[in-house]
């Protein structure tokens, strides 16, 4: 994993600099997302592993399996798979939205809950969260039972643990003491 990314993060600056200087951030990232789906499938493999299709016709069958992409993006395509690296696009895509992230000042917040949340209660996490912070957030969800109430939120490497099992934690170390 971590060499997987190291190869894949001079192509996910190189994509994310040349997105950033034509105000294209959004575009890159939704290629990258269909071109990474492109590469999970199954037939991605045998692709890259059949002698009988060079880089080239690759590059063509790639960039038509995602879908409309961009003169750009598609040499992008071509450049990756000249250089063998096609298998690379999930981890390129990961590290095009961390540093998308980084520049649009976004979050990642993982809320883990007792119950499903309604769409007003992830809002509002969301919100006190963005005023927190002073920077946007994008949260995903699970739903965890062993929480039994409440929520646990993790942004980077800080937790927020306002969860019934926290609680109980906290009520017993101080018991112990």
């Amino acid at each position: 994993m971590a060499e997987a990314l190291t190869i894949a993060r001079p192509y996910a600056e190189a994509a994310f600099k040349l997105a950033a200087e034509n105000g294209k951030l959004t575009e890159w990232s939704d290629a990258l997302t269909r071109l990474t789906s492109v590469m999970q499938a199954d037939a991605a493999q045998e692709l890259l592993d059949n002698p009988n299709i060079d880089r080239a016709q690759a590059a063509a069958i790639v960039s038509e399996a995602a879908g409309k992409l961009t003169k750009p993006q598609q040499n992008f395509v071509r450049v990756l798979a000249e250089n063998g690296r096609l298998a690379f696009l999930p981890e390129i895509g990961e590290l095009f939205e961390q540093a998308r992230d980084r520049h649009e000042q976004v979050l990642d917040a993982h809320i883990e809950s007792a119950f499903a949340l309604t769409d007003k209660q992830q809002a509002a996490i969301v919100e006190t969260l963005r005023k927190r912070f002073g920077k946007g957030i994008k949260a995903t969800t699970t739903v965890n039972p062993e929480l039994i109430g409440g929520v646990s939120i993790q942004i980077g490497d800080e937790v927020i643990d306002a969860s019934v099992r926290g609680k109980l934690s906290q009520l017993a170390t101080t018991l112990t003491k």
